[in-house]
């Protein structure tokens, strides 16, 4: 049986998730979050909040009802001199702060799908890995204690006293013999494991500094929060471009300084060559996502890349994303190149984000179709 004050914490935390979903959009734009990951929980501050309790309150020092008082005599605190002035000695108690609270990525991810009315997403085609799953189904007459099935034991019981004569409807007490019990019966079956590879690009030529880069940080992350909640296993690859491009782990991904001019198809070449190695499109959802302040070497360049989403990339992808990170030393061209060129394209998804307070934007840009 659950306790009173289990009850009572039950509902503190559920308290404690509202005010989590009721501030998700401030969260979404914050990079602190993102440093207080754990294993499977994310830690996010919350406006403190104290389990009711009771508190004793201070003796009686004078003032209304507590004996005479002049016209003019400040009460409470401020009848002590130091009170009232703001001097006396550093004091030694905790101040306010806030309260982190613990919450899993299933929670969280939730959350967000509620607050940016994402729609879940239905991964294309069937993948050829597969993954055992054990149902419980029919119902056998030898079994552990553990998969006793209760509902038919007690029938099996039930029947056998009828029929013998021994049930008593006035003292109708039914207690199961060896034979009686029944027990739940379970099944392996091979079912298709859908999987998603997440592909990360990002410019760090000389244009993209830190504030560019911190937004997709703050976004890939949310973005990341999401896709794993709609699929049992993500490979995640991160690429970084310039002149040239490179596989990254995620940590580089983040920290590379900016430099170098900027050639993206050297990025496009990398991911397509990456999903030929490594990742069958027949047995993967993939998504590549891009993050450009829009400033190409050439145009040229363009058309190669144009040549590779329309040919190669977007072919294979569940989605293309395409992010334009405003920055004040692109020229911000290429998301207009693929916009010309790529019209009434679905599977493009084309976003600008100008600032931190537009990657709420962006996400329900990117994952707003359920693709």
């Amino acid at each position: 049986m659950v306790s009173r004050i289990e009850r009572d914490h039950a509902r503190f935390r559920d308290i404690v998730k509202g005010k989590i979903k009721q501030n998700l959009k401030n969260y979404i734009t914050q990079g602190e979050m993102i440093g207080k990951i754990g294993k499977q929980y994310v830690s996010i501050p919350v406006p403190r909040i104290d389990l009711p309790h009771f508190r004793y309150g201070m003796p009686e020092t004078g003032g209304v009802s507590s004996g005479d008082g002049d016209v003019g005599t400040p009460l409470g605190p401020a009848n002590d001199p130091e009170e009232a002035t703001g001097q006396g000695d550093a004091g030694n108690q905790p101040g306010e702060h806030e309260l982190e609270i613990e919450i899993t990525f299933e929670e969280l991810a939730k959350m967000m799908g509620e607050e940016l009315e994402l729609p879940r997403i239905e991964p294309k085609g069937s993948s050829k890995i597969e993954a055992l799953r054990r149902v419980y189904r029919g119902v056998h007459l030898i079994g552990p204690r553990s998969l006793v099935h209760f509902k038919r034991t007690y029938k099996e019981a039930l029947k056998r006293q009828l029929i013998s004569g021994e049930y008593d409807p006035d003292d109708p007490i039914i207690v199961p013999t060896k034979k009686d019990f029944r027990f739940r019966g379970w099944k392996d079956i091979i079912q298709p494991q859908f999987n998603a590879l997440v592909v990360y690009m990002m410019d760090v030529s000389g244009s993209m500094g830190d504030e560019q880069k911190e937004i997709v940080r703050i976004e890939s992350f949310w973005i990341d929060t999401w896709l794993k909640s709609q699929y049992k296993n993500i490979e995640t690859r991160y690429i970084v471009h310039d002149a040239s491009a490179r596989m990254v782990d995620r940590d580089t991904f983040f920290r590379t300084k900016e430099s170098g001019g900027t050639l993206i198809s050297s990025a496009y070449k990398l991911c397509n060559l990456l999903i030929d190695r490594e990742f069958p499109p027949e047995e993967w959802n993939i998504y590549p996502f891009h993050f450009s302040d829009g400033d190409n070497w050439s145009s040229e360049d363009t058309k190669i890349c144009v040549e590779l989403v329309r040919d190669q990339l977007l072919p294979k992808s569940n989605l293309f994303c395409y992010g334009q990170v405003v920055s004040r030393y692109g020229s911000g061209q290429f998301i207009k190149d693929l916009r010309d060129n790529f019209k009434d394209e679905e599977k493009l998804i084309l976003s600008t984000i100008e600032n931190k307070d537009s990657i709420i934007k962006s996400i329900k840009e990117f994952l707003g179709k359920g693709k």
